[in-house]
């Protein structure tokens, strides 16, 4: 072990068979074996020996000497890598960073994310058919690295609820299972991924499929294959058979404005509660910075469906929100306010990002207020006021639902 070592430290640093004239240590002679090697070490500050000028080359060494001995080698540039990743725990107690072995773990990653909610309606429209639902959703993301253009991204995710008193584990589902890169200016994902289209006022969910986009401040991006999220329900009212979408805009930052158009087509089942299986919606969005912290938005949509269900429905939709900050979850403290007006036929939303209700045959109109805070690093708190209804409808009770949706998120 002893002789392995001071060879493989030795080979490490560069040592060459010439001798030095000091004899380093009392216990090492001029004609031992080992003498080139130690000397070299010695002098480089690597080894020290004892006290008395022994070296003791025949005593066993404990894995924490040998630590001090690999990390001093290390900040001569030797290159130790097999040494410093058999070492590694002890190095790290040492707080010495071993550069090789962290690029290596980096190569995956596994973040996360922890909600809890409690939603409650005035209705019988929360999960299981309830006023309200309370639950804890729980999502863990793997990153790992390909090479440097691209890497894998996968995402397990359990939801629990609290208000049906089983005790059971909660549904389990790997909803992102999916690879991206770039080929020289495009970036490129292919795979089972969760996103939104037109800000999500038209989608907001699982989808698989081939995603293409180019550009940053000026980008041009397009998709094609299938809304899992739609298919994924129990009883769909529409089921997607495929679906492709295409979206150009900007992201100056530091502008008054920013904006976005695009056009999303969906093949749908032939039972689908549209008038024929094609569904086609246009829109087009602003974002304005009327100050430093005041957003206002807006957006425009137009289908090519005025029915659903038999029942008539508008082709436009249109919604307009004001935004006063926000709250960051790196900076413990920060707020946000939030307040939307929304009306739009059934034709122009397929899963609606609001947590409000939008399940009517002749779309939805209404508000929202909220706002959130950063409780903590990583934690944030927020809480959202919906009053949505039916369009075109005379106001009876089961056409007006109003949502208070408030939400815990951890992130780590």
């Amino acid at each position: 072990m002893k002789k392995s070592l001071v060879l493989a430290m030795a080979m490490a640093l560069g040592v060459t068979a010439s001798a030095y004239a000091a004899n380093p240590f009392s216990d090492v002679p001029a004609g031992h074996w080992a003498y080139d090697s130690i000397s070299k070490l010695a002098t480089a500050g690597v080894i020290e020996g004892y006290g008395d000028e022994t070296f003791r080359g025949d005593r066993l060494m404990t894995r924490y000497e040998m630590a001090q001995i690999v990390a001093k080698a290390m900040a001569k540039g030797a290159n130790v890598d097999k040494l410093a990743a058999e070492f590694a725990e002890e190095l790290n107690s040492l707080g010495v960073r071993v550069a090789a072995l962290e690029k290596k773990s980096d190569n995956v990653k596994i973040t996360g994310e922890i909600r809890y909610h409690y939603g409650y309606s005035n209705r019988n429209i929360m999960e299981g058919d309830r006023k309200n639902e309370t639950g804890l959703r729980t999502r863990l993301y793997v990153n790992g690295q390909i090479n440097d253009n691209w890497k894998y991204v996968g995402r397990l995710e359990n939801q629990q609820w609290f208000h049906n008193y089983v005790g059971d584990d909660g549904d389990y589902s790997f909803g992102i299972a999916k690879v991206e890169g770039r080929l020289g200016g495009v970036n490129v994902v292919a795979g089972r991924d969760d996103d939104v289209f037109a800000d999500g006022f038209i989608y907001d969910g699982g989808y698989e499929a081939l995603k293409l986009s180019y550009g940053d401040k000026w980008y041009v991006s397009g998709a094609y294959g299938k809304l899992t999220d739609l298919n994924d329900d129990v009883d769909p009212l529409v089921y997607s058979k495929k679906f492709a979408a295409f979206e150009i805009g900007t992201n100056l930052e530091g502008s008054f404005a920013n904006g976005k158009a695009g056009y999303l087509t969906a093949k749908l089942n032939d039972g689908a509660d549209f008038e024929g299986n094609k569904l086609g919606i246009w829109y087009v969005g602003a974002d304005f910075n009327l100050t430093e912290d005041l957003v206002l938005s807006g957006m425009y949509l137009r289908s090519n469906k005025d029915r659903a269900n038999d029942t008539k429905t508008s082709k436009n939709g249109y919604y307009v929100g004001l935004g006063y900050k926000g709250a960051d979850e790196s900076e413990p403290g920060s707020w946000g306010l939030a307040a939307r007006y929304y009306d739009q036929g059934r034709g122009t939303y397929l899963a609606h990002t609001i947590d409000g209700d939008t399940d009517w045959d002749s779309g939805f109109k209404g508000w929202s207020f909220g706002g959130d805070v950063a409780l903590a690093k990583n934690i944030v708190l927020g809480v959202t006021y919906y009053h949505t209804k039916a369009k075109g409808d005379a106001g009876d009770r089961e056409s007006k639902s109003n949502v208070l949706w408030s939400e815990l998120n951890f992130t780590f």
